[in-house]
């Protein structure tokens, strides 16, 4: 874990509540391995309401350009003032925390589910399991068409299938309502977004038999466990998320009870 300053590299808008940052370190020290599932927390400047960081997946990394992506959501104040940073200008954080997704190492078909800004980690996790060899499909959510984030870049690792609640782009419906889920069979889901898209998900896993891991988007005031606030009911008694996650395996959870 380290806390240093990073050099915002870039800032795109991506749509009306979402911003996609590229930052490096700004003194140009090689960023330490990451894995995907992890975070960050990012201080928030030049805001007297604000006093705790904002916790941020780790949406993608660069090495060959030493760079970070983080997808950011515009959902509060917090996140609205971390989205103003302009490019040239300096962000504080601490990272990189909480554990990751699990590289499988052996064949099989391999499905990421992600829902709005949930896709976020599904990215990086995509690339990964590229990088091993293995092509996987992505399944993205989002009530439009607008919510649909970064698809160019998900096809570059494998397959992407979209669904829209108001039916604007790819199949109509939740994603569990995907066609592909009936047309395909999957070793290992991996799901990230809402609690309720992540449940259904969940549950389809479950009840099909097929291996999942889930990237909870509990509240998260300070990263290390020190506040309780992210605490997720366990198989294991009530854990941190931050520290024990954000990462579980489903049958570590009690949703499906």
């Amino acid at each position: 874990m380290k806390v240093i300053d990073f050099t915002v590299r870039s800032n795109e808008q991506l749509n009306y509540q979402n911003n996609l940052i590229k930052v490096a370190p700004a003194d140009n020290e090689a960023l330490p391995d990451m894995f995907p599932g992890q975070f960050v927390q990012i201080l928030v400047d030049n805001s007297p309401n604000i006093f705790l960081r904002r916790p941020i997946s780790i949406n993608f990394v660069d090495k060959e350009k030493n760079e970070m992506w983080l997808l950011i959501q515009q959902i509060g104040e917090g996140t609205r003032k971390i989205c103003e940073t302009q490019a040239g200008e300096t962000m504080n954080i601490i990272f990189p925390l909480g554990n990751s997704f699990t590289i499988p190492q052996q064949n099989g078909k391999f499905l990421l589910v992600g829902g709005g800004v949930g896709t976020a980690p599904m990215l990086f996790l995509g690339k990964k399991l590229s990088e091993k060899g293995f092509s996987p499909d992505f399944l993205l959510g989002g009530r439009s068409e607008r919510d649909i984030l970064q698809q160019t870049d998900f096809e570059k690792y494998g397959t992407v299938y979209c669904t829209t609640e108001d039916g604007s782009f790819g199949e109509k419906g939740f994603v569990t309502h995907h066609s592909v889920l009936q047309n395909k069979k999957y070793d290992f889901i991996y799901t990230c977004g809402p609690k309720p898209m992540m449940v259904a998900v969940a549950k389809y896993a479950h009840e099909n038999g097929i291996g999942c891991e889930v990237s909870l988007e509990n509240l998260m005031a300070c990263g290390f466990g020190a506040c309780l606030c992210c605490i997720e009911k366990t198989t294991r008694g009530n854990l941190c998320s931050c520290t024990e996650g954000p990462v579980f395996n489903i049958n570590e959870l009690t949703w499906i009870d």
